[in-house]
C-alpha cells in the first residue's frame, strides 16, 4: 500500500498526494521498461516505500519476500511493482505497473494497462484486456463489446443477429478493430502498442466467472486460460 495524503487545498486529478511523516518514498530506475529517476520533466520509476510502518514481510508468503529489503541504515523498505513520477509539488502520480509491461519479440516494450486505458475510451468498449506474447510481433485482445454501440455498428453494414453471433462474427471482429484501431491512432498509441486481433465476449466479466476482482481489476492469468484457444487462434494456431 501507498501511504499518501491528498491536501485540501489540492484540486488537481489523477494524483494521489504526496507522502505522510511517517514513511518514505523514493523511485529506482527501471532501465527495462524506460523508465528512470533523471527522466525530463518528471523523474519516473518504480515506486519504493520505507520506513517504520513497512511490514517485515509477506504472512506465511515467504516466497514473495524478494519485494522486501533492508538498507544500510536499518531501514526497511517494500518494492510496490507500480511505476511513478513526481511532479514538482512532491505529489506522486501512477502511471504504469510492472506486471503490466510485456517485451515483444522486436524488443518493443508494450504497456498493456497503457493500452486498455486508452481504448477503454471507446464508446463501443465496455472492457477490454490486451495480452502480448514476448514469442510474438504483434498485441491482441479481449473485447467486450458494448451492446447497444455494437449493434449500431453492425446495423450500418446491414448485419443483424443475437450478441453471441456477432461476437462469434469474424466480419464484426474486423470491423470493431477498425473502430478500435482508429481510436488507438487517435490516442496516439504506437503501432505496436495498437492491438492487430481481437476475441469478442458476448457476457461482461464478472467476480463469479473469476475473470476480475471484486474491485473489478483484470485476473490476467484467468483471462489467459479462459482465452487460451482465442489466443492460439489470434496467433496463428502456434
Amino acid at each position: 500500500m501507498i501511504v499518501e495524503e491528498q491536501r485540501v487545498w489540492d484540486y488537481s486529478t489523477g494524483r494521489v498526494g504526496g507522502p505522510l511523516v511517517c514513511c518514505e518514498m523514493k523511485l529506482k530506475d527501471w532501465v527495462e521498461g524506460g523508465y528512470r529517476s533523471t527522466d525530463k520533466p518528471n523523474p519516473r520509476g518504480e515506486i519504493l516505500v520505507g520506513g517504520p510502518n513497512v511490514t517485515m514481510g509477506y504472512y506465511k508468503n515467504g516466497s514473495k519476500n524478494e519485494d522486501f529489503f533492508v538498507d544500510e541504515s536499518g531501514q526497511r523498505w517494500f518494492c510496490t511493482g507500480d511505476i511513478g513520477e513526481f511532479h514538482k509539488d512532491g505529489c506522486l502520480k501512477i502511471i504504469d505497473r510492472k506486471k503490466d509491461l510485456v517485451k515483444l519479440q522486436a524488443g518493443e516494450y508494450v504497456s498493456l494497462g497503457k493500452v486498455e486505458a486508452m481504448l477503454k475510451n471507446c464508446p463501443l468498449v465496455d472492457n477490454i484486456c490486451a495480452y502480448a506474447n514476448s514469442d510474438e510481433t504483434y498485441v491482441i485482445g479481449f473485447v467486450v463489446p458494448n451492446q447497444k454501440q455494437l449493434l449500431a455498428l453492425v446495423d450500418q453494414y446491414g448485419i443483424r443477429g443475437s450478441c453471441e453471433d456477432l461476437c462469434s462474427s469474424e466480419a464484426v471482429e474486423e470491423l470493431v478493430l477498425k473502430t478500435l484501431t482508429e481510436a488507438a491512432l487517435e490516442a496516439q498509441l504506437e503501432r505496436f502498442e495498437i492491438p492487430r486481433k481481437i476475441c469478442l465476449s458476448p457476457e461482461p466479466w464478472t467476480t463469479e466467472m473469476g475473470l476480475v476482482t471484486d474491485a473489478f481489476k483484470l485476473k490476467r492469468k484467468e483471462l489467459k486460460t479462459h482465452y487460451q484457444d482465442d489466443i492460439e487462434r489470434m496467433y496463428g494456431g502456434k
